[in-house]
């Protein structure tokens, strides 16, 4: 890769475009965020300019991307509320393919899902489906990798599994529990994408890690790291959506949702494709075990709060 290009990570102050600007700078390269959070403390100090998301302002956007050779974009939200929903990122996506095509970025990379489609009754996999064929048909050269379940320092899903599992005497385990996940670190994701930076073939990929569990087998993996193991009680999945929703209540944030539920036990978590993360979580929530679950991870303080690091503002 040249060491002259310009490469535009969206959310490098978040999550995985955190680890994808990481890369980059480890390799000489030089950064640019487009965020939401241009206020949010910036872990790279003067290494990366920010420029905001100007979704509403289709030059500005296109502005901000001009010389940019490569477009790493992580841009999506988990769920609909009622500041943003499913829809809106679907437009504002397409805002930014159309900045990168104007600007003259050379490729995307994109992160999307496993299972997109766009007759899914799911608002989230029709929509990243949605996003999938615009980018196919935009005449940009791309790479869209498809990940399930991040884990990391600051991963929400399996953080909030362990917090439940510290403190509650039973997990509720929605149905049977026999559905499937293949979780993948977030640094092997961002791995791979900055690697998918350096080509140039329109690809799509599988970016599952090397373990795949059931939900209860996850359940209890994360139990056993963290040395609360607890009953699995199978729940339907309407009283699992309910009890999600009461924890929700209390921590003032959005806990599961009956589509994430409906999304896990439709299986669309998992593929029959080879791994191409490294890191297993089970020796990943081994290493991390004394600090796995103690504060509990919320979604929308992160939206709330655009000025801390995560996890700063979490209890």
């Amino acid at each position: 890769m040249d060491k002259s290009t310009l490469h535009a990570v969206t959310g490098a102050y978040g999550y995985s475009g955190r680890y994808i600007a990481s890369r980059l700078l480890d390799q000489g390269q030089s950064v640019v965020t487009l965020t939401n959070s241009g206020n949010r403390v910036n872990p790279f100090g003067g290494k990366v300019r920010s420029f905001p998301l100007a979704f509403d302002d289709l030059g500005k956007l296109t502005a901000a991307l001009a010389g940019v050779d490569v477009l790493y974009n992580t841009y999506w939200v988990r769920f609909n509320h009622r500041l943003f929903t499913h829809a809106q990122a679907v437009a504002n996506t397409l805002v930014l393919f159309e900045a990168a095509r104007r600007a003259g970025v050379r490729r995307v990379v994109h992160v999307s899902i496993t299972n997109p489609a766009e007759d899914s009754p799911l608002e989230y996999f029709s929509g990243k489906a949605r996003l999938e064929g615009a980018l196919q048909a935009s005449g940009l050269s791309h790479a869209i990798l498809r990940p399930t379940v991040l884990f990391g320092r600051e991963d929400i899903l399996i953080n909030n599994i362990a917090w439940a599992l510290r403190r509650f005497p039973f997990f509720a385990v929605f149905g049977d529990g026999t559905y499937q996940l293949q979780p993948i670190h977030v640094d092997d994701l961002a791995a791979l994408a900055v690697e998918q930076g350096m080509r140039s073939e329109n690809v799509i990929i599988n970016a599952i890690g090397p373990e795949t569990f059931t939900y209860r087998e996850l359940v209890k993996a994360v139990g056993d790291a963290i040395d609360r193991s607890r009953p699995l009680v199978n729940v339907p999945p309407g009283l699992g959506c309910l009890l999600g929703k009461i924890v929700g209540w209390f921590m003032r944030d959005t806990f599961i949702t009956r589509d994430e539920i409906r999304g896990l036990m439709a299986g669309l978590l998992h593929v029959d494709t080879p791994a191409v993360g490294r890191t297993k979580l089970t020796s990943w929530m081994k290493t991390n075990a004394a600090t796995l679950g103690l504060r509990y991870a919320s979604e929308l303080d992160r939206r709330r709060n655009r000025q801390t690091p995560y996890f700063a503002n979490e209890a």
